[in-house]
């Protein structure tokens, strides 16, 4: 009998808003300065969500979305935070801890 396996999707697992916010919370600190990574992590959460509601709720389109959040597009600062907005996550900032980072 053969064993049959399936890409792991995170988009499958996120499914209370504590398990969206911490992971969101836990990739934001993981990504440093990669905008793609932090893009992508937006992608999976919007995935977990549903991409027409994100669609309807931001006003930008599916497809565009996709492609957008997918870690390979390339989307405005402005997409992101109106992405963050209607996925109900905020920004925050907190100081550098270390004396060795550098921004």
């Amino acid at each position: 009998m053969a064993l049959k396996t399936r890409k792991w999707d995170v988009a499958e697992h996120l499914k209370t808003e504590e398990d969206i916010a911490d992971y969101f919370a836990i990739c934001m600190e993981e990504a440093g300065d990669d905008a793609a990574y932090i893009a992508h992590v937006l992608g999976d959460i919007a995935r977990a969500r549903g991409m027409t509601q994100l669609a309807k709720d931001t006003g930008l389109g599916r497809e565009s979305l996709y492609k957008a959040l997918s870690g390979e597009g390339n989307p405005s600062f402005a997409t992101i935070l109106k992405v963050i907005k209607a996925l109900g996550l905020k920004l925050g900032a907190t100081p550098r801890t270390s004396a060795s980072s550098s921004v």
